[in-house]
């Protein structure tokens, strides 16, 4: 079985060999931190996105779903503190010219040490941070000899502040003036959200509490993007956004806490592998921050977060704007800035979380017959391929008979169909996808019309009625 740093670039190469994730613009030579979803990666996140999309707009009366735009009018971020207050802090080496964020640095390097001295550091890094303490970050640096990865010096620059923030030119017309046309790429989708919340409450006629919910790409310029698809410069975000009355901010707060663990549990995920993790450190716009987080080959590392924004973004506009973005409370007669429970998780961080838990190298073969497969363990609901068909044979009617099939169920869900190679390597590469069921179509079918369906996860096969296929692989899709 692989290692924990092992089994992470196993499952770099695994997506690129079977067509989940490669790397963007790879016959360039890549562009750093940018990748490209391959046709069962595709797969896999929209199933992923569905399902997220689902449990908010769905399976929960008050919550609906918008797709605002990426661009937005640049105020937008002036009034959200982004164009202030959006930055990580960074440090250079002198020697090499490479650039870290300090934090990841940190980090590093506490991997290096055993495990109480690495917590006793990242402790005393979140302090300084916290306290916006830059002096102190360069002194911790220097003080535990950390070296730069390039240069293998200690040789550092001060410790300064790096927006993240992507900016272009809006429009045709050339300005003397180069903020004038000045637009940014959205670094989140949170802000679409809030300036139509007026727009949301009153065609919909919401009542609070009520959220709107949004699933769309975000753009961060990365100081040192890393670790495959966990930290991206072109990412997708899924955030909803709950408004309420203010004063039952925490009562809410612990609401959505349990229940986004809930729905991360529901997507097969070990509960060991998951905690929570507050902020050291809270964010200008919050007065409660937490984050979900789950134990990747690299360690645990936060995939949501979950936030009391208070009244801060509806204030914060409804001051840049003008324009006001209060709620007529009818229960208790009164106008009032709602307060906001935000939940916020990656995509991409997701995907990775999903084939991080699903993905195994297993011995199956015998002594005398040593043999072994990697196969990814799915949920049916988010594997890309619910069910491959394959006729034993490709004559005796037998393709006929498994198109056919094919054809029944794809209107319900994706299927798969091969005739090419011997049974147990088609086996093997359904494995390797993370196909739940396979179904093997031969003579005996012609003469009973049931066919031989194995269980991926455990290998077992059954005889069950043609007929029947359907309706087991959409049960399974259900739990």
């Amino acid at each position: 079985m692989a290692t924990d740093q092992n089994k992470f670039q196993a499952i770099i190469s695994h997506c690129k060999e079977y067509g989940f994730i490669f790397p963007s613009s790879e016959i360039y030579d890549g562009l750093s931190a940018v990748y490209d979803y391959g046709q069962y990666g595709a797969e896999l996140k929209k199933n992923v996105r569905d399902y997220w999309w689902r449990s908010m707009t769905q399976m929960h009366e008050n919550i609906v779903g918008i797709d605002a735009a990426i661009f937005m009018h640049p105020t937008v971020w002036k009034a959200s503190g982004h164009v202030d207050n959006f930055s990580d802090p960074m440090i250079d080496n002198k020697d090499s010219k490479k650039r870290y964020r300090v934090d990841h640095l940190i980090e590093g390097f506490a991997e290096t040490l055993d495990a109480d001295a690495g917590k006793a550091l990242i402790a005393e890094m979140e302090g300084l941070i916290s306290k916006d303490d830059f002096a102190g970050l360069k002194k911790l640096i220097e003080d535990n000899k950390i070296k730069c990865s390039v240069s293998g010096t200690v040789n550092w620059t001060d410790v300064r502040q790096f927006n993240l923030m992507f900016s272009t030119e809006f429009g045709a017309v050339a300005s003397d003036n180069e903020d004038d046309n000045k637009v940014y790429l959205r670094p989140e989708t949170a802000q679409g959200i809030f300036v139509n919340f007026l727009n949301v409450q009153k065609t919909g006629r919401m009542k609070i509490p009520f959220g709107i919910a949004q699933v769309g790409k975000a753009f961060r310029n990365e100081i040192v993007a890393r670790q495959f698809v966990f930290r991206m410069r072109e990412f997708e975000q899924m955030e909803m956004q709950f408004f309420i009355r203010p004063g039952t901010q925490q009562e809410w707060y612990a609401y959505w806490k349990e229940e986004r663990l809930k729905w991360h549990k529901s997507l097969g995920l070990k509960p060991e592998n998951l905690q929570f993790h507050d902020h050291a450190k809270l964010a200008h716009y919050a007065d409660a921050a937490v984050d979900i987080e789950y134990n990747f080959p690299i360690g645990f590392k936060e995939v949501e977060g979950i936030h009391s924004r208070t009244d801060f973004d509806l204030s914060q506009h409804q001051k840049f704007s003008g324009k006001k973005l209060q709620y007529f409370d009818p229960e208790i007669n009164q106008n009032y800035v709602p307060y906001v429970i935000e939940t916020s998780i990656g995509l991409d961080r997701c995907c990775f979380m999903v084939l991080s838990e699903a993905y195994e190298e297993q011995e199956v073969g015998t002594p005398e017959k040593p043999d072994t497969r990697v196969v990814l363990k799915f949920p049916a609901k988010l594997a890309p391929i619910k069910l491959a068909v394959f006729p034993l044979t490709k004559k005796d009617g037998l393709p006929e008979i498994a198109k056919s099939l094919i054809a029944d169920c794809k209107k319900n869900f994706y299927c798969y169909y091969e005739e090419k190679d011997s049974i147990g390597k088609r086996y093997r590469r359904q494995d390797a996808i993370g196909t739940p069921f396979c179904v093997t179509v031969d003579h005996q079918t012609l003469e009973d019309g049931t066919v031989t369906i194995r269980h991926r996860d455990s290998m077992e096969q059954e005889r069950i009625p043609l007929t029947a296929v359907k309706e087991m692989v959409m049960k399974a899709m259900m739990d």
